[in-house]
């Protein structure tokens, strides 16, 4: 055997051989193999019991009635649709009815300008009561402007502006006391302005916020409204705020 591996006979690579092909025939990482394709790798947990018995139509509109009461507040038709519901509010209107005579739903007129069949939570008309008188303004608030929390482009009509106001992912809308001011579209490259965003720059600190807290790397707007926001009154607000001019705009990296 000692004479074998001097003299590099076949027997002695032989095995080096068997090591190699063991080592090919490895699963390879991020490769397709008989374990499964890459996507698989994790814990796993077993679904298929909940999903038995299957509910009834009726138990799923109640379940999807609490769902949209406890994430509106204020149910009407018009959030009914913007969620798809199946059926529309027709699709759930029967179970909010038995859920207001059973003391679990209110139904009124609470909000001013939407549907006329509104249905809410106890605790919602409570806290809107609450707050029907403001005495001084709010601060502004930022919020995704496809959360559930911002109403504006599903169940309730933007404002009039000279942009194009989109409900879409990626997109954020500053609010004050409840009015959309100015709409972040996504990327932080562009504005849409309603009729407040004239009369406070409040809004702009806002906006500067979404870069403090890390939900955009950088502001770099180039168009406000559809125009170049270097040709716009807001230019010099901007630059007043803490914006640097640029080629492609007014840049903020905080």
């Amino acid at each position: 055997p000692v004479r074998s591996l001097i003299s590099g006979s076949k027997s002695a690579s032989a095995p080096r051989a068997g090591r190699a092909r063991g080592r090919r025939a490895r699963p390879r990482v991020g490769g397709l193999t008989v374990q499964g394709p890459p996507s698989a790798v994790g814990r796993w947990s077993l679904v298929e019991p909940l999903r038995h018995p299957v509910p009834s139509p009726t138990e799923r509109s109640l379940a999807q009635a609490h769902q949209l009461l406890g994430r509106y507040g204020v149910l009407t038709r018009e959030t009914a649709l913007a969620e798809g519901v199946s059926g529309g509010f027709a699709g759930v209107y029967s179970v909010l009815k038995a859920l207001e005579e059973r003391g679990e739903a209110r139904r009124g007129y609470f909000v001013a300008g939407l549907g006329a069949a509104q249905f809410a939570l106890p605790g919602a008309v409570d806290r809107l009561r609450a707050v029907r008188e403001v005495e001084q303004a709010e601060a502004p608030v930022v919020l995704a402007a496809t959360d559930s929390a911002q109403p504006f482009g599903a169940a309730v009509a933007w404002p009039e502006s000279s942009g194009r106001p989109a409900r879409s992912a990626g997109a954020h809308v500053v609010l004050i006391d409840g009015d959309p001011i100015v709409l972040v579209e996504r990327g932080g490259r562009s504005l849409v302005t309603f009729p407040g965003a004239a009369e406070t720059d409040a809004w702009i600190e806002a906006v500067q916020g979404l870069v403090k807290n890390g939900r955009l790397t950088k502001l770099e707007i180039g168009k406000v409204d559809g125009e170049p926001v270097r040709e716009t009154p807001l230019a010099a607000r901007l630059e007043a705020a803490g914006f640097s001019p640029g080629y492609r705009g007014m840049t903020y990296r905080g």
